[in-house]
């Protein structure tokens, strides 16, 4: 019938009725995954990548596409060691420093974070005697200045934005991840403070966010709200955004560089203090400190160049 599955599940649920007999796709793929290694090295595998999804004693549990990241990371190294050894704790350290030899880009950095969760884990759990890579650097990931959108950039993904909800998504985007402007209500958007409430933090509006909200919600109160009307403050603020959000997301620039533009413009603005963009955004320390990194070249390079930063913001707006 072609209906959302999910909400006729949650009705069913509510219902009594329902009775869930798929296998779930982490079994699925957990099988799949795994195959070709050898019989101890694989039973460990298998019981750590179970920890990382359900948590225990002295973990929480991950989100499941960091679950499978993990195990894809690892799961190289394992099928060379299957080739020689029946079980885990055969590993030398050698082992593990001659493939992180033969790792380069990102795989340097990644894979050896992941072989270092999998010996934490196997080290506390008696599996092994000792931790196979303590004391291995993990290699850093050199990024690039962000650099803000040229104002034609902006213009371009407004002017592409056909359907009033199209239009709102792009303004959400511009303050929020997709997944977050899902979930938006009514009353998140307070458009006389210039704010909008995401994940429980009050984002200030700039002015192009701020216009499209306008232009798309009703007039509020004197407060500047938008009226609960005969809706309920719980209704959708943001109506088919996931699926205006798919139809958005091929345009060029692309839906998360304009994001991306939005924090960096805030760091612009306040000036870079990654702590100011963490309490505003929920960045987390690092990405906080990434965006203010960029921008304090960014005005190192103004300085030098004589360049009015005022001047690129004005447009982009």
């Amino acid at each position: 019938m072609d209906l959302p599955v999910g909400h006729i599940v949650t009705v069913l649920e509510e219902m009594g009725i329902f009775e869930d007999d798929s296998e779930p796709p982490f079994e699925h793929w957990l099988v799949g995954r795994l195959e070709g290694l050898a019989p101890g090295i694989r039973s460990e595998a298998e019981r750590w990548t179970r920890v990382l999804r359900d948590g225990g004693p002295r973990s929480l549990p991950r989100r499941e596409g960091t679950v499978w990241l993990s195990l894809n990371q690892v799961c190289l190294a394992l099928l060379e060691w299957s080739n020689r050894y029946d079980h885990l704790r055969e590993v030398t350290r050698d082992d593990v420093l001659a493939h992180v030899k033969t790792l380069h880009g990102h795989q340097r950095r990644d894979q050896p974070v992941a072989l270092r969760s999998l010996f934490t884990w196997a080290k506390r759990q008696g599996v092994i005697f000792r931790n196979l890579t303590s004391r291995i650097k993990v290699g850093q990931n050199e990024y690039a200045v962000l650099q803000p959108l040229l104002p034609e950039q902006v213009e371009r993904s407004v002017a592409a934005a056909l359907t009033p909800a199209a239009r709102l998504v792009l303004a959400a985007v511009r303050a929020a991840r997709v997944a977050q402007i899902a979930v938006l209500v009514l009353d998140d958007v307070d458009l006389g403070n210039r704010r909008l409430i995401i994940a429980g933090r009050a984002r200030p509006l700039d002015d192009l966010t701020l216009k499209l909200l306008a232009d798309r919600l009703p007039t509020g109160d004197a407060g500047g709200r938008a009226p609960r009307t005969s809706t309920t403050p719980t209704r959708p603020a943001v109506p088919a955004t996931t699926g205006s959000a798919r139809r958005c997301k091929d345009r060029t620039p692309p839906l998360e560089r304009l994001r991306v533009d939005r924090q960096l413009e805030e760091t612009l603005t306040h000036g870079p203090d990654p702590l100011h963009l963490a309490e505003v955004f929920g960045l987390d320390e690092k990405t906080a400190m990434r965006y203010a990194d960029s921008a304090r070249a960014l005005l190192e390079q103004d300085a030098e160049s004589g360049f009015s930063r005022d001047t690129r913001q004005g447009g982009n707006e």
